[in-house]
Formats: C-alpha cells, structure tokens, sequence
C-alpha cells in the first residue's frame, strides 16, 4: 500500500487501484464511480487530469451529503492508452460493481471498453472524439466533449481562414484517435477545395523524426495538421527547430498539456491546436478552479471536463432517484444534467449537443484562445 494526495491507493490485477474517496470515512463504496484513462505510460498527464477532476467532485459531493443519502468512492482503472488493457479495466470495474465510468481517455480504449460497459448497462462518461464511439446506438454512453468531425471541421476552416496558398500536410500516428482526426480534417478540407501535398503516418513511441522532418522541408510543406498525442508532436517540433526549419502546425486536444512544452521547450511557441472551450474561463467552473489552484493543482486540460461528468452522473442519480444504469442513462438522456460547465444536454447519440471546439496557441509555456 502507497499513499498519495492522502488517499490509499490498493494496486490490483490489471492495472487497476481502488481509491477510498476523501471525507467518505469508508472502505467500501455506496456508489462505486470508475475512473479509467493512462494513469502511466508516456500519456499518463492526461489519465492524472482525468483522476483528478474525478477526485475533486467526489470529494465535493460527498461533503454535501452524497447523492440520495450515498456517498462516492473512486476506483481508478490504468488502461496505459492500450485497447487490451482498457478491456481488463472494463472487466474489473464490471466484477466490482461499478456505477459509473468516467472515461476512457483514449479512443482506442474507449471503443473497446465501452462495448463492456453497454452490456452491464454501466453508464459511462467520455472525452475521447472519435465519432465512431457514439454512432453504435449504446444508450448508456455519453460524451462530454465534442467529436473528431467537429475538431477537424474547426482545424480545417483555419487552415482555409489563415494559410490559404501554402503548402499543407497531414500527419498522423496511426491511432484511432489520431487518423481519425486527420481523416476529418482531410474531408473538410476538401470543401475548401485544398489538397494537402501529401500524408504521412508517423509510429507512436519513436525517438527520432529526422526522415519525417527531412520529407516536409523537401516538399516545401509550410503547415501541417497533426493527428496524434503531444508526445511525439514535441519531440517533431524540436527537431524541426533543431533542423533549421519553421513549419506551422495545428494539433488537436492532445496538447492542452503543460507536459507538451517540457518536451518541446520553445520549439512549441506559436503552436496552434483545438480544444473545447477552457472551464476556467466559465462563470460557473471560477470557484472550483480556483479550489484546484489552491491545492497547487492547476486545472488544465480535462480537469474540469472530468469534475462536471462525475456532476453530471450525481446529478442524474439525485433527478430519476436510483442509481442503476438505465434509470441514470434515461435521465441524462431527458433531462440532461447541471454541471459546473452549466446546464449539459445530450442528443440521442449520447453527444453533448453543444460541445464548440476552439483554436488556442502556446506561447512562453502556456496556451491561451488564439487572438
């Protein structure tokens, strides 16, 4: 047994830990809530923002007296971005009786974790964009966030909006997430009526993007679309630095992490990517970061987005008045549900009905809207 922010962590079979929720007093959960995401792994900021923002609404639902006279308690699930690991995960949080699923994080995960959840009738919360996850009628799965065909429509109109007559390339990294994205983006680009000089589909987890970089200044490629996590997109910045060459990029959610400019340092400057509108900058989200930040925590990324899907699973509970799956999925379902982020409504996919993405840029180690 490990502590940490302290909360006893108990490590079991397949990547998973159970988590008892702060201020619960208890081992055992009334209502066990799954978090599942890269809790390690090279993508492992992202499942850390995941559990936190899940850490953060337990904890603040439970001091108000739980949902329904029950309080919350935390598992955590480790999927490592893997789609076998994720499936494990899925099986534990089935065997223990979840409630809820906040997660995954990666769509290669979620596709398949979430065929589990569908037939235990778990309702589940996502982040990841890959259209395909909500367009398979499972009636108990939602998403928070927005989809990939919206995020490459957003990235594509940029492209057209401010790099109309450059040379444009799409990458990607071959995952579910990252050529999905570029498949988006190539299609709306198509209505813009620009065709990329080519596309290159680079391998997740590589060192070295010499030959990459060498091909995109030998095509004269002046802008690339990114489709991929910020891992490798850092270490591709930094090499083109390194190289002597300036090419713009724009990426997607994946670099709303401050770890992306610990990898690319100041290569990252000017870098363009989309994401969802940032809860910090809502009304109703500037207490609870503002809790974060005083915590030394600061609410990047999904923190936010995490905190309201655990709101929004509490808040269908305390609306049907039962805890099981199709009771909390028809709620949501009806009546939506209220979150820090306001009022969240979903169509009958299971999609947030107004998800927006928006273009930020890095500059000097932070990210902001793009002016």
């Amino acid at each position: 047994m490990r502590t940490r922010n302290g909360l006893s962590l108990l490590a079991l079979a397949g990547g998973m830990a159970l988590t008892a929720a702060a201020g619960t007093g208890t081992a055992r959960a009334d209502l066990l809530v799954g978090v599942a995401g890269p809790m390690t792994g090279q993508y492992a900021s992202f499942g850390e923002q995941l559990r936190q923002g899940t850490e953060a609404a337990i904890a603040d639902i439970n001091a108000k007296g739980g949902v329904n006279g029950q309080k919350l308690v935390m598992t955590v699930g480790d999927d490592v971005c893997d789609p076998r690991q994720a499936v494990s995960v899925a099986n534990q949080f089935a065997k223990s009786g979840v409630a809820f699923v906040n997660g995954h994080f990666c769509s290669g995960s979620t596709l398949p974790a979430s065929e589990i959840y569908n037939e235990e009738g778990i309702p589940e919360i996502t982040v990841s964009s890959n259209p395909k996850i909500t367009e398979r009628g499972f009636k108990s799965l939602f998403r928070i966030t927005g989809r990939d065909d919206q995020q490459g429509a957003v990235i594509a109109d940029h492209i057209a909006r401010t790099m109309a007559g450059k040379k444009v390339a799409l990458v990607h990294d071959k995952s579910a997430f990252g050529k999905g994205l570029v498949d988006n983006v190539r299609e709306a680009l198509k209505a813009h009526k620009i065709t990329p000089e080519f596309e290159e589909a680079i391998t997740a987890g590589e060192r070295d993007y010499s030959a990459l970089v060498a091909k995109l200044a030998s095509a004269g490629v002046e802008a690339v679309a990114f489709g991929g996590y910020h891992t490798e997109l850092g270490l591709i910045l930094r090499q083109i630095t390194d190289a002597g060459k300036k090419i713009a990029f724009i990426s997607g959610d994946p670099s709303a992490t401050t770890e992306l400019w610990s990898i690319a340092g100041p290569a990252a400057e000017g870098l363009l990517f989309t994401f969802p509108p940032d809860p910090r900058k809502m009304p109703g989200a500037a207490e609870t970061a503002k809790r974060f930040r005083d915590k030394g925590i600061e609410p990047e990324g999904y923190v936010l987005y995490s905190y309201a899907a655990v709101q929004a699973f509490a808040d269908a509970v305390a609306k049907g008045k039962a805890s099981d799956g199709k009771t909390v999925a028809k709620t949501l379902h009806e009546q939506g549900a209220d979150t820090i982020l306001g009022p969240v409504k979903f169509d009958a996919k299971g999609d947030n009905v107004v998800p927006g993405y928006v273009v930020y840029r890095w500059s000097n180690g932070t990210f902001d809207y793009l002016k």
